[in-house]
């Protein structure tokens, strides 16, 4: 019998749904689970569906009332240009743009999206209406610029009455953006300036109160660029600028200094009251706006700058150490102790260097690293030897004790050794000996001894050598092989010294003081004695180089094992 394959197939689908049939019959319970499986998935799309469609249609219907809006404002300016802007129109022109501002807050509750678009739109209405009222002169820009910030302080103010800032952001920016064009375009830069620093003021209010602020950094550099570009426009010369109107020094000041109290308020109350870790960006923000009020003191009133910004930064450095110190040293979190430390150094530097004298302020910062090496051994900080050593190399580098060191063991003789060399020579010694130095420390412990002990023998290396030459002149004339003779000796001397003693008590940069000694006693008979001295000076400088070169390592394990059979001893003496 001939069957064509169609008829097969279609015999074959039968018989399978005949035995789906029979098989649903003998078990209903499972022919009903797939079909309510499949009834919730048709339910579950459906419904997908209608909140697509939903969110569709109410988005459509937000975007029309915000046209409408805009439209609305179109007709007031149509308005105020049939009558040249009367101050009436933009008045009402201005509440409109707030009104929508109020609506966006009270839509928020509902929908965030909405709040977002009609926030949109009243900054979309209030920008270009302000701009034409200003370049109309129908407003001043001192009036514009108390318009812009009632803007920003209503968006902030509803915003946190609401719990958050959902549109803030949108009034804030468009804000900012708006103030810095008007400055531009009208040349009246002192308005706008201030509007930026009481939104920026607003703003870190909020912030404080732990609601983020999205525009904060935008209104941050805004700020920072509108102080810097008036600092820049009047400080150039007076014909460059005979479109902007006059501002006296302290009208000048005024928005660094404004800045900055903003600035350091913040981080003050968001590190220290509310004990939270310092930001990358706050840091930034805080020494900008230092930077600017540095920069419009110097520019703007030169004739008592020095001074004042000394005493500005002696204070400041006093309570940032305070802080640093009191608050902030015991939380696990280092990042701000180091920020803050760094800034009190930094400080303290730059406000020696401003309100004393040269020699003065190398006194003062040497009496300083005094104090903080001392501190350092009671507290035990790193963080205030590495001060120390920053506020001793100051003090060398400013008093000219390089100079005079280099020119008593290297150079022309200098003359008698001032006040500075001898209070810094003492100073050096007296951090080094106060300090801890011993091979268990790291190599970075070891650097920071190594610092103060090189301070210590250079200029106790020189003034020997300026003693020994005053001396040597009572009885002969010195000439340059004399002067080269008595400097390898006293240097090799020295070396000798710091090799035994350093090993006997104990401490390693003196050890490494004494081959640093040798070191330069081989390059200064390269280039001084060989080249200026005579054959039997010469002879002597070259046998007091090689005996020391043979005596230091020994008298570095003299000193080694005197020291452990001292400890031997003491250990015995315990155990007794």
């Amino acid at each position: 019998m001939n069957e064509s394959p169609g008829s097969f197939e279609l015999l074959s689908s039968r018989v399978d749904e005949l035995e789906k049939r029979v098989h649903a019959l003998e078990h209903p319970a499972e022919a009903k689970a797939p079909e309510a499986t499949l009834i919730v998935m048709q339910a579950n799309a459906a419904a997908d569906d209608a909140e697509a469609s939903l969110q569709t249609t109410r988005l459509f219907p937000i975007l029309g009332r915000a046209l409408l809006g805009i439209a609305g404002a179109y007709v007031l300016r149509a308005i105020a240009a049939a009558g040249a802007m009367p101050p009436v129109i933009a008045a009402v022109a201005v509440l409109y743009a707030f009104a929508w501002l109020i609506w966006a807050a009270r839509i928020s509750k509902i929908s965030d999206v909405a709040a977002l678009i009609y926030a949109g739109t009243s900054a979309a209405i209030l920008a270009p209406m302000l701009w034409e009222i200003t370049l109309h002169h129908v407003f001043t820009p001192m009036v514009t610029a108390g318009v812009l910030t009632a803007f920003v302080t209503l968006a902030t103010v509803i915003g946190l009455r609401g719990g958050g800032s959902r549109f803030a952001w949108v009034a804030q920016g468009v804000a900012a953006i708006t103030s810095i064009a008007l400055a531009v375009a009208t040349h009246d830069v002192m308005p706008f300036v201030i509007a930026l620093l009481l939104t920026l003021l607003v703003v870190e209010y909020a912030r404080a109160l732990d609601y983020g602020q999205h525009a904060w950094p935008l209104i941050a550099l805004v700020t920072d660029g509108a102080i810097w570009g008036m600092i820049f426009i009047y400080s150039g010369p007076q014909n460059a600028r005979q479109e902007y109107p006059d501002l006296s020094a302290a009208a000048l000041i005024f928005p660094a200094c404004l800045l900055f109290a903003t600035n350091g308020s913040s981080v003050a109350v968001r590190v220290i009251l509310q004990q939270k870790r310092i930001g990358v960006f706050d840091s930034i923000q805080a020494m900008i706006g230092f930077l600017l009020l540095i920069s419009s003191v110097l520019l703007f009133a030169p004739r008592n700058a020095g001074a004042a910004l000394g005493i500005l930064c002696v204070t400041l450095s006093a309570a940032a150490y305070t802080a640093s110190f009191l608050r902030l040293s015991q939380r696990a979190d280092r990042r701000s102790f180091h920020v803050f430390a760094a800034w009190s150094a930094t400080l303290l530097i730059v406000g020696v260097l401003w309100s004393l004298p040269q020699s003065a302020a190398g006194i003062a910062l040497a009496v300083v690293g005094i104090i903080a090496y001392i501190v350092a051994v009671r507290s035990d900080l790193r963080i205030l030897e590495l001060h120390g050593v920053l506020f001793l190399t100051g003090a060398t580098v400013i008093s000219g004790i390089t100079l005079y060191v280099f020119g008593t063991l290297a150079g022309p003789v200098p003359g008698r050794p001032a006040l500075t060399v001898w209070i810094n020579a003492f100073a050096a010694v007296v951090a080094y000996t106060v300090e801890k130095d011993s091979r268990d420390d790291k190599w970075t412990g070891q650097g920071l001894h190594l610092i103060p002990a090189f301070l210590a023998v250079s200029a106790i290396c020189a003034l020997l050598v300026r003693g020994l030459l005053a001396l040597t002149t009572l009885a002969i004339s010195l000439d340059v092989h004399h002067i080269a003779f008595l400097r390898t000796l006293v240097i090799s001397a020295v070396s000798l010294c710091l090799a035994f003693a350093g090993s006997r008590w104990g401490r390693v940069a003196m050890t490494r003081m004494a081959y640093i000694a040798l070191a330069f006693v081989a390059i200064k008979l390269l280039f001084e004695d060989l080249r200026h001295g005579h054959m039997e000076f010469i002879a002597a400088s070259i046998f007091l180089f090689a005996i020391t070169l043979i005596a230091v390592p020994r008298l570095v394990r003299v000193g080694a094992q005197a020291r452990a059979a001292s400890l031997a001893k003491t250990l015995e003496a315990i155990g007794s």
